[in-house]
């Protein structure tokens, strides 16, 4: 199972991620400073409230999200 993600989906799934479940804490992101697609999926590096940065990868094979700490 991936990780969680809220995101905000309007002709396609997850256009924009809104918030995600970092260590059993839902952290909103507050700003999106980059996002690309590669053959994986769509990547989006967001950062946090406490200036922490995040990639979100949406893998489109396994509809699937992951997460790394930056």
């Amino acid at each position: 199972m991936g990780a969680v993600v809220e995101c905000h989906s309007g002709h396609t799934y997850a256009e924009r991620p809104r918030a995600f479940y970092w260590d059993n804490e839902r952290l909103e992101v507050e700003n999106i400073e980059i996002e690309w697609r590669s053959p994986e999926g769509k990547h989006f590096r967001v950062k946090v409230k406490d200036g922490s940065v995040f990639e979100l990868i949406f893998k489109v094979a396994n509809h699937n999200w992951q997460i790394r700490e930056m």
